[in-house]
């Protein structure tokens, strides 16, 4: 056996100086670069694989949970693509601590990233707010302002308190080279003042849980900010009072005219006396003394004949 023992030695520095000649090598040390949950219900981890040594090298991750001390291999390589695990919710549990770790693995040897524990409570990062929306509007003092407005994310629960969210806004017009950022806190609506007319803005919104990671900022909208918005709307209203005041004086034109007409609807005339013997014009005249009154009218119960001249006989 010993004096087998230098020439299994020598082959063995002969095979590692031919592959160290050849480029092989054992693995480089993996590092884990991520892990992340969008809802606190799954959650995934991203590794950088180092170096192969020149030759195939294989990839995995192991886990166990704090207080327990079997090792479990990663249960999906596939759904979070290349170098990376995925949790479903049968694998997930909160306020557990999993220490994480990948292991690379060729003929000439293996190594092992450093061991991350991982709290899935703390690395939530949610997905970008949704439904931004972007309005000029104007106060009653005729100052304009930037009405924004958004919804939170879709799969995050904020209805019923599982999640806190928090967001941000950030703003530039198409001349800035900087964004401009604004911290809305827990409100989805936001006001901004002091805009310049004619340029074109462009804004976008990111969420952050009570704890965790800041979103990804969301997708970009825009907006125009009119020059004559003020002007606009001044000469709407001008124009609604032209024509009321022609509708007006239209009114009061028809009336004028047709006042004789409408008058006589409203107040129609006194019919004239219906007795006989009675001369109307003598009556609007008022003189007493040019009356001629049929005298048989005046002696209830006797009868004259008028003679031919129109006197009454006695």
């Amino acid at each position: 056996m010993k004096e087998n023992m230098p020439s299994a030695l020598a082959f063995i520095f002969l095979f590692l100086n031919i592959s160290l000649l050849n480029g092989q090598s054992p693995p480089g040390k993996p590092e884990i670069h991520k892990c992340r949950s969008p809802d606190k219900e799954t959650f995934t981890c991203w590794w950088n694989p180092g170096t192969d040594g020149g030759l195939p090298t294989n990839y995995s991750l192991t886990y166990s949970k704090e207080g327990e001390k079997t090792t479990h291999e990663c249960p999906d390589y596939k759904t979070s693509g290349p170098n990376s695990c995925f949790f479903s919710k049968q694998y997930t549990s909160i306020w557990k601590i999993y220490v994480i770790t990948v292991n690379a693995t060729n003929q000439m040897g293996s190594s092992a990233s450093d061991p991350l524990y991982v709290d899935v409570t703390y690395i939530v990062e949610p997905e970008p707010p949704r439904n931004l929306t972007l309005e000029v509007k104007q106060l009653k003092d005729k100052k304009t302002y930037l009405w924004i407005k958004w919804s939170p994310p879709t799969i995050t629960d904020v209805k019923t308190g599982w999640f806190t969210m928090e967001y941000e806004i950030r703003l530039k017009s198409e001349e800035a080279d900087e964004w401009e950022t604004h911290f809305t806190g827990q409100q989805t609506h936001f006001k901004v003042f002091d805009l310049y007319p004619g340029q074109k803005y462009f804004v976008q919104t990111r969420c952050k849980p009570d704890h965790g990671y800041w979103s990804r900022w969301g997708q970009e909208n825009s907006i125009e900010i009119p020059n004559d918005f003020t002007l606009k709307n001044t000469t709407v209203w001008i124009i609604v009072a032209v024509l009321s005041a022609v509708i007006c004086l239209i009114m009061v034109w028809a009336v004028v005219l047709k006042g004789y007409s409408m008058m006589t609807c409203i107040f129609p005339p006194v019919p004239g006396p219906k007795i006989k013997g009675f001369d109307t014009h003598l009556l609007e005249t008022g003189s007493p003394s040019k009356q001629k009154v049929d005298q048989r009218l005046t002696l209830p119960g006797r009868f004259h004949k008028l003679d031919d001249a129109g006197t009454l006989d006695s």
